[in-house]
């Protein structure tokens, strides 16, 4: 649930398939910039009612789908 959510917030800012993203996606991999990732996961702290602390780390979609899920417990 947390992924799929999660993928979609990210197709969603990109314009991209949800399918094209897995947890083992990196955002080098989809050119994510710093905007982007700004985008992403003010999106995913609003869906998820978290405050995501440090974004440095976070390599792939997998990365952030683990601290989310941590941050809901």
């Amino acid at each position: 649930m947390v992924f799929e959510r999660i993928q979609e917030i990210i197709a969603d800012k990109l314009g991209l398939d949800p399918d094209e993203i897995t947890e083992e996606t990196s955002f080098d991999e989809l050119e994510v910039d710093s905007l982007y990732m700004v985008e992403i996961m003010m999106a995913i702290e609003e869906e998820f009612s978290i405050t995501i602390d440090e974004s440095d780390g976070l390599v792939c979609v997998g990365d952030i789908v683990r601290y989310t899920e941590a941050k809901l417990k």
